[in-house]
């Protein structure tokens, strides 16, 4: 399946607000998005980590392929009257210096990334004692929910589509950080319920990867009609309660960092 977030990137920017702020509290329990940190954000899309880091007084450089979601991130930072530092690069390829990075996090995109060298580019580019976070804010899908008959209309429109049926957590991140040397690797998860009425949901979905992401342009038009017919038919009320998990995997740079520190 091929994905371009840039092709929706306009519903993205608008009906996929990001993480809830109590994820940023909790980071700052572990030390990540204090005042003063340099944070590199990989797969930042519109910034919506990178923004509420800036907000927490951090430095914060925000890495994507997409000149098309930098864009809308630029325009978000300008309503919220924040500055990051928006890169066009890769998450296997940042093009920044070596131990440059306080903190790197991976935002709700760890899965599109070749891992093995996003490993060795986050080793790279951060100091010695440095962490990484790897988060995750996803929907639910449970027997009868809206989640779940949104998530087979999409198969019905999209059969490449693989990212169904998941219960929000990412144990085979914990592979990747524990195979990179990564040490004191910790985990966290939470549920919390997000208010969308019918329009605001039809724009997270179209927002999606199954969907806006990947689909020829009347095909999403179509889909979106049969979803605004489901939502009237199904699930009247006129403010949807999305049941999503948040998850976070926090780890430490190698060891052989602090020894090249001292170097």
């Amino acid at each position: 399946m091929k994905i371009d977030f840039g092709a929706t990137a306009s519903d993205y920017a608008k009906h996929r607000a990001g993480f809830p702020s109590s994820l940023f509290n909790k980071l700052s329990e572990y030390g990540i998005g204090l005042p003063g940190q340099k944070i590199v954000d990989i797969g930042t899309g519109t910034g919506t980590l990178a923004r509420n880091f800036v907000m927490r007084g951090c430095h914060v450089i925000g890495i994507d392929p997409s000149a098309s979601l930098l864009e809308q991130a630029k325009q978000l930072d300008l309503a919220n009257n924040v500055k990051v530092d928006y890169r066009q690069a890769t998450a296997e390829n940042t093009g920044l210096e070596d131990s440059s990075a306080d903190v790197v996090t991976a935002g709700q995109c760890w899965h599109w990334f070749d891992r093995p060298r996003a490993v060795k580019e986050v080793i790279r580019i951060l100091k010695a004692n440095g962490y990484i976070a790897i988060a995750h804010f996803d929907w639910i899908p449970l027997k009868g929910n809206v989640v779940e008959a949104t998530e087979n209309l999409i198969q019905a429109y999209n059969s490449d589509w693989n990212l169904g049926g998941g219960n929000g957590l990412h144990p085979l991140w914990l592979r990747d950080l524990g195979e990179g040397g990564f040490r004191d690797i910790r985990t966290f998860s939470y549920d919390v319920f997000v208010p969308y009425s019918h329009e605001d949901w039809r724009g997270r979905i179209r927002a999606s990867a199954g969907v806006g992401a990947s689909l020829e342009k009347d095909k999403v038009e179509e889909f979106d009609r049969e979803l605004a017919e489901l939502l009237q038919s199904q699930f009247p009320i006129p403010m949807l309660q999305v049941q999503h998990r948040v998850f976070a995997a926090i780890a430490k740079s190698p060891k052989f960092k602090d020894v090249l520190n001292h170097d």
